[in-house]
């Protein structure tokens, strides 16, 4: 195990902390400008988090996704929500856009889910949905690099 502390790149370069924060914010933007609420970006904030293991946001956007009246019963089948009925067809739509965004499977994997994705997703939904995954994605690498800390929460 090595004996130097974790650097936190927040900590270490804030601008670019911050400029990756704006783009956070024109992500939610352009989800609630497309008619996308809340709880389906923390919804796809949660999956984006769940396949890179972030503890860190998966902390986080849990516990925001349950303030924005998302239940424990999807956040609980989110892993295996293709085996479930339990998700609106837009929902389904985000959720694969957003995995696909993540992983980034071949490409005729890509375009099978593009194609489904824009069955459900007007184009500016679609952009939306993309440009808050690829944020979410960000925000991962920067706290599973830094590995911001996870502690219990007291009550």
């Amino acid at each position: 195990m090595s004996t130097h502390s974790h650097i936190f790149l927040d900590k270490h370069h804030p601008a670019a902390w911050r400029a990756l924060n704006g783009l956070g914010l024109k992500a939610k933007e352009a989800m609630l400008e497309a008619g996308l609420d809340s709880r389906l970006m923390e919804l796809l904030n949660v999956r984006v988090s769940q396949i890179n293991g972030c503890a860190y946001c998966l902390d986080m956007h849990v516990a925001d996704a349950v303030k924005d009246g998302e239940t424990t019963q999807r956040l609980a089948v989110l892993p295996a929500w293709r085996d479930t009925e339990v998700f609106t067809d837009q929902e389904r739509a985000a959720l694969t856009l957003a995995e696909s965004i993540t992983v980034l499977p071949d490409a005729r994997t890509r375009d099978l889910e593009e194609a489904y994705a824009r069955e459900h997703l007007s184009d500016e939904q679609y952009s939306a949905v993309s440009w808050l995954a690829i944020a979410m994605n960000a925000f991962n690498r920067v706290s599973i690099t830094s590995q911001h800390p996870v502690r219990p929460k007291k009550g």
